[in-house]
């Protein structure tokens, strides 16, 4: 039985069960035939998402009302597996999963007002609807977003209702009177918060720590672990050497003064028993000897590895030893994960990967470029992109990378066993009895181990006395998520003087083209968020020249022209007769109304193509790119100066005369060219009813 037929007749189920996912790509390695049918009473969704990062997802239809099962079911098979129609695109599974939650909510309400022998969706009537607009503004009343998202979720039984035949709904809900809030929607904004620069310092310095100076102790302490997992339990005959072993091992500590591994106060069998190869049961009949140890140097709360701390911080051990309970704050178990937290922020933040990407890092994944004295000037690191792409199970990408990323990356590879190849995959430490579908660690899950490493660093801050603890601009600790690293990396370029140059310089680009390489690909949008944290840069510069009236005061061939566009921007910012100071008000409105007027320290540029001779050397490269060094602002007729500016250029003039003065002469042909120098730019403030100072 085909598809169609199939849709048009729900009710032969009965004939063919079909598999729920058989129009999706599935996971690699995952059969059609191991996954849900439509007969069954919960689908799961997780085969056919494809993030190895991403968390399982179910759809349990027990959780509806009797009634509705069938209906719901013909919905979410015809959303997960049939051709959309036309205009619709196939949703993800996670929106389709997130669908079914506003279909429960609807189906739930409805259930208590409609009669029970009533269950065909198409008898839905616009009061229905306008009842249950009602009914979700008294339930969210301060929440239009999750309004929106449940009014969107009914719509669907319009939007699909050439698939859904008896269950479809027979108008369009937003041709009813309120069902729609407003027609203005924000789009295009991003409005993820990024980290404070008291909050990043401190993080990246202390990440960095961690790879550098205490990874070597927890590399060690994890050998060690392994090693004693890597012992297996001998035979019965055997056993009879288990108390002179067992005597070494205590004679050592006694005579090193080193206390045993304990458990809830007393001496730990199980530690013993994976030291010995044996069972718990072997060790029993040898307590007089653990007891007698025990008296002279005592027991600890934990199983402590036997590694000598070498990591120092203010010239002490960074840890006093490091357990194998996963329940102290010195486990092994914490401090892996803190650790791998630590490489997360280094490669986040450094690189401009999305969570996606870095979680899809492998082994091997850097390739090092070396010049002809065999000394390393560039690093690459393979992944996959996602979004922007056009192939959903994601397409090889790479990124350019420093030095830094690929310690991190070497780091996380001598964290994992060699048998693994995602590199963000679950850490083995801790009590095993929780075990994760992903191959690597959740969303959710790094956001925790982010935190913890905040935790760990303040405690140990205060234990030490130190001030560089990780808080926020109120002393509070600052809670970390992994979606703050792209948007700060971008604020970080855009904003800092010269820091698009600094990043040209260090990943050997020359110019913000860079960026989509450096994100991966160029429908990555990490060279959109830096063009627009620049933007916004200079909104608030436009702000403050608007402010301090220094948009009056300006000079050169195009101060008209940059007063009458600063004066515009002025009056589309004034909000109530203030200044806007909201950010994301000041980002729309720069982004609508930007004057394009580019502050520099030695003029500011008012662009205007016709005019930029940057442009005309951009139009004879074969390239299309701007020519190196290919503005020229004593000749140009886009430039303006504010005073700052021509402070600037009496500046230069100052040392153009001061390498004049200098002694030894200079040799003739340099002594003209700075003289030459000096006539250019005297001319060109002179010409811009400027007076040269003395020098």
């Amino acid at each position: 039985m085909s598809i169609a037929i199939f849709a048009s007749n729900p009710t032969a189920v009965t004939l063919e069960d079909p598999y729920v996912l058989h129009g999706r790509p599935l996971r690699p390695g995952t059969r059609l035939e191991d996954t849900s049918r439509y007969s069954h009473d919960v689908w799961h969704l997780t085969p056919a998402r494809l993030k190895i990062h991403e968390y399982a997802l179910i759809i349990n239809f027990l959780s509806l009302p009797q009634r509705f099962r069938p209906a719901a079911k013909q919905l979410f098979y015809t959303l997960l597996s049939l051709e959309p129609p036309d205009g619709e695109v196939l949703p993800t599974v996670a929106t389709i999963r997130g669908m079914f939650t506003e279909i429960r909510r609807f189906v739930m309400w409805l259930d208590k007002r409609w009669p029970p022998e009533q269950n065909e969706l198409s008898l839905l009537s616009s009061g229905d609807l306008e009842d249950y607009g009602k009914h979700l503004l008294a339930r969210f009343p301060n929440n239009r977003s999750q309004r929106e998202s449940s009014r969107g979720g009914v719509r669907v039984l319009w939007r699909w209702r050439l698939q859904m035949g008896e269950h479809a709904l027979r108008f369009d809900p937003l041709h009813l009177d309120g069902w729609r809030e407003s027609t203005h929607t924000a789009r295009g904004e991003n409005k993820t918060d990024r980290l404070p620069e008291e909050v990043m310092g401190p993080l990246l310095v202390w990440a960095l720590r961690f790879i550098d100076d205490f990874a070597p102790d927890i590399l060690e302490a994890d050998r060690e672990w392994r090693a004693t997992r890597d012992i297996r339990v001998g035979p019965n005959r055997d056993r009879a050497d288990v108390g002179p072993r067992l005597q070494a091992i205590l004679d050592e500590h006694v005579d090193a003064g080193r206390p045993l591994p304990g458990w809830r106060g007393q001496p730990s069998l199980s530690q013993f028993g994976r030291l010995l190869g044996c069972r718990q049961g072997s060790i029993r009949p040898h307590l007089d000897a653990l007891t007698t140890a025990a008296a002279v140097v005592g027991v600890v709360d934990s199983a402590f590895l036997n590694g000598t701390i070498q990591g120092r911080l203010d010239g002490a051990p960074w840890v006093d030893s490091i357990a194998t309970s996963h329940e102290t704050a010195n486990g092994l178990a914490r401090l892996g994960r803190i650790l791998q937290a630590s490489c997360y922020v280094v490669i986040a933040f450094l690189s401009g990967m999305r969570e996606s990407e870095v979680k899809h890092i492998k082994r091997d994944c850097i390739e090092i470029k070396y010049d002809e004295d065999g000394r390393p000037y560039r690093w690459k690191l393979s992944s996959l992109a996602f979004k922007g792409e056009d192939e959903v199970e994601g397409v090889p990408a790479t990124w350019t990378v420093c030095a830094t990323v690929v310690r991190a990356v070497e780091m996380l590879e001598k964290l994992q066993p060699t048998t693994c190849d995602y590199l963000f995959a679950g850490l083995l430490h801790g009590n095993g009895t929780k075990k994760s579908s992903n191959e690597v660690v959740g969303n959710r899950a790094t956001n925790t181990h982010l935190n913890e490493l905040v935790v760990f660093v303040n405690q140990l801050c205060a234990d030490r006395g130190r001030s560089d603890l990780i808080l926020d601009s109120a002393g509070r600790p600052f809670k970390l998520k992994t979606s703050y690293f792209r948007r700060t990396l971008a604020w970080f370029i855009a904003r800092h003087p010269g820091g698009v140059i600094a990043g040209a310089l260090q990943y050997r680009h020359r110019s913000i083209r860079m960026f989509e390489g450096y994100a991966g690909t160029s429908d990555s949008g990490f060279r959109a968020e830096v063009e627009s944290e620049q933007a916004i840069a200079r909104g608030e510069v436009y702000m403050e020249m608007i402010e301090a009236h220094q948009h009056l005061d300006l000079v050169g061939p195009s101060a008209e022209e940059a007063t009458r566009r600063l004066t515009d921007f002025g009056d589309r910012v004034q909000f109530q007769g203030q200044l806007a100071l909201d950010k994301h008000r000041l980002r729309r409105i720069t982004k609508r109304n930007d004057p394009a007027i580019y502050p520099g320290e030695y003029i500011t540029c008012v662009n205007d193509p016709a005019k930029a001779l940057c442009e005309k050397a951009r139009r004879g490269n074969s390239e299309g790119l701007p020519a190196h060094g290919g503005c020229l602002p004593l000749a140009c007729r886009n430039v303006t100066l504010t005073p700052e500016n021509v402070a600037a250029w009496q500046r230069e003039i100052a040392r153009i005369d001061k390498r004049l003065d200098s002694r030894p002469t200079l040799a003739p042909r340099l002594k003209q060219l700075h003289q030459n120098r000096r006539a250019e730019v005297v001319a060109f403030l002179v010409a811009n009813g400027q007076e040269i100072l003395p020098t």
